[in-house]
């Protein structure tokens, strides 16, 4: 029987993470060389080969990513757990990792800075991913999305206020064409379509007095993301739909204009969440206390 320590499986887990043997030496703190002679012994113990190696780039051969598809979640289980019980009855400390997308963690940072001024000993590691990935599978404490977003096995936290997405245009795009009083008249504007980080392009919705529609808007012009469809809002190339929080600088400075403002409603922003079955850490219960205090 072939038995491995926990603290090896971490070692092939931060290789995958840091993306090299010099990286992942570094953040173990331990000379890349003592680090590749550890992975062959277990390659050797496996009677697999673990990673692919050349001087520029090592990536995980077939077997090395079946074997950590079953290990790494089951290493974070045991770390969660072990944290657990070791931070039960202590002050907050020790790593959390959460996952999200750049606007939402821009939102965390800080209620983290004030969470790290009152415990020292507490180290976050926020990760940009707008793939709305599974947290559980990828050995996360915690996520952050839209509150329609989030699974309904997890437990969600508002992080910030409601949110609401708005239609504007430049004043010089707005004197040439005549603006929009109702969500059809879109269909006579050249509109600039922004993606979500996952990808999927954002929908143009709008309410009023209980009526919810979705307009199929047109365009010469689709783009990776909000910031992008506002800056080519301000160059005058068409409408943009993005959040009033994004716009609210330029609407104030006058290098944009809202329109369609009476169609567009507010809905619930971005969450943190975590999964019901896992019992939170002392960790993740500071920080969302500290949520909730802001």
């Amino acid at each position: 029987m072939t038995d491995l320590t926990l603290s090896q499986i971490r070692l092939l887990v931060e290789i995958v993470e840091q993306g090299s043997f010099r990286a992942a030496a570094m953040r173990l703190d331990m000379p890349p060389s003592t680090l590749s002679r550890q992975v062959a012994g277990l390659e050797s113990r496996l009677g697999v080969r673990l990673f692919n190696r050349t001087t520029r780039s090592v990536a995980l051969t077939e077997d090395g990513t079946a074997f950590l598809a079953r290990a790494t979640p089951a290493l974070r289980e045991i770390e969660s757990a072990m944290t657990e019980m070791t931070t039960r009855r202590a002050e907050p400390g020790g790593l959390l990792r959460i996952n999200g997308a750049e606007s939402g963690l821009a939102l965390l940072l800080p209620v983290v800075a004030r969470l790290q001024r009152r415990y020292s000993g507490v180290e976050i590691d926020l990760v940009e991913d707008g793939q709305l990935s599974d947290i559980v599978a990828q050995g996360f404490d915690a996520g952050l999305r839209l509150a329609e977003d989030v699974p309904r096995d997890m437990v969600a936290v508002p992080v910030g206020p409601d949110q609401r997405f708005i239609v504007v245009g430049a004043p010089d795009y707005l004197e040439r064409n005549p603006a929009p009083q109702r969500p059809a008249d879109l269909a006579h504007h050249v509109c600039i379509r922004a993606r979500k980080p996952s990808g999927r392009v954002i929908q143009w919705e709008f309410a009023r007095n209980g009526n919810e529609m979705t307009v199929p808007v047109t365009g010469m012009l689709t783009l990776g993301n909000n910031a992008l469809a506002l800056e080519a809002a301000r160059l005058g190339c068409g409408l943009a739909y993005v959040t009033e929080q994004a716009a609210s600088a330029d609407l104030i400075a006058g290098r944009l204009a809202a329109v369609l403002d009476d169609w567009c409603a507010s809905f619930p922003g971005i969450c943190l969440y975590y999964p019901k079955q896992r019992a939170a850490s002392v960790t993740l219960r500071a920080l969302i206390s500290e949520i909730r205090r802001r």
